[in-house]
């Protein structure tokens, strides 16, 4: 696996899960544990697309190939319906020359694979590992270790007329 794939999607998931669980209000602690866990998830599900491309990858080729024929099959039918010397005929008994003569590689369909399997896994796995993080943050939490606090905001410190500035701020228009 090329390095930049092999140490680039771990870190760009973990980074957008510590990135989203502190853009949600989470403390800062929670955020960088949801921001580990999310990319340790974002390899994990990696690695689990490979290895699910290397076991389905054959028979992906095999229905390639079997689709190739039916392809071939099909567009010979359609063709011997045509006009004779037209350029729809011509057109479809050059797809069916192609389809019967596919050489697909078997590298090229477990990358692929791979690809289509990583698509999903990756950020499925990434999420799930970041709240997890999210959710492992609540232990230090709960126990009061600076950095897991959630910073209360009090909603009458800042401009309500009943908080210990307000006499001094603009009066109100009263209606009698």
């Amino acid at each position: 696996m090329r390095p930049l794939l092999k140490f680039g999607v771990p870190l760009a998931g973990g980074l957008a899960a510590g990135g989203y669980a502190l853009s949600q209000g989470e403390d800062p602690g929670s955020a960088a544990l949801a921001g580990l866990a999310g990319g340790v998830g974002a390899a994990g599900g990696l690695l689990a697309a490979r290895q699910l491309a290397g076991k389905y990858a054959g028979d992906l080729l095999g229905a390639v190939k079997g689709a190739g024929k039916e392809v071939s099959e099909f567009s010979l039918e359609q063709a011997a319906k045509m006009r004779e010397g037209g350029l729809r005929q011509k057109a479809l008994l050059d797809v069916a020359e192609a389809a019967s003569g596919a050489q697909v590689n078997p590298g090229n369909i477990q990358r692929a694979t791979g690809r289509t399997f990583a698509a999903g896994l990756v950020p499925g796995a990434t999420a799930l590992a970041g709240l997890g993080g999210v959710a492992a943050g609540a232990i230090p939490g709960a126990l009061g270790v600076p950095g897991f606090q959630p910073s209360v905001v009090d909603p009458e410190s800042y401009g309500s007329s009943n908080s210990p500035g307000a006499r001094s701020k603009v009066p109100t228009m009263q209606y009698t």
